[in-house]
């Protein structure tokens, strides 16, 4: 039987998948419609707090190569998927620019009527 928490969990997938897809391909526009204007992407390096607003996290994704330009195996996988709400998830996924490895903690809204991500909260380490 199809529920309409089916559709949300569906809809919260497709802005995942869309967020994966434009990392890989670098594609800019796509990221900026996963993540609100609002978003700031957070990581700890060595017990200091490094904070990126969007706008310059878009800019440094626009002036790198991709990693599809770049040839590099495709590298993600999803986690965990948690449903708070009708209109909040947390989601914990990896991905890679080979040989960097990313540990993605996104939280997400359901902002006019899509899901946004409203805060990224990473790792990165490089493969052994």
């Amino acid at each position: 039987m199809h529920t309409p928490q089916d559709d949300e969990q569906s809809a919260l997938l497709d802005t995942i998948h869309s967020y994966l897809d434009g990392f890989y391909a670098g594609d800019v526009a796509k990221l900026a419609t996963v993540f609100h204007p609002t978003c700031a992407l957070t990581q700890s390096c060595d017990g200091e707090l490094h904070i990126i607003k969007r706008g310059l996290w878009l800019e440094m994704v626009q002036q790198r190569p991709s990693p599809a330009a770049l040839g590099l195996p495709r590298v993600d996988q999803i986690l965990s998927v948690d449903m708070v709400g009708p209109h909040m998830a947390h989601v914990k996924l990896k991905c890679a620019i080979v040989p960097r490895y990313f540990t993605d903690m996104l939280s997400l809204l359901k902002v006019e009527g899509r899901w946004q991500v409203v805060q990224k909260v990473y790792s990165t380490a490089d493969a052994p």
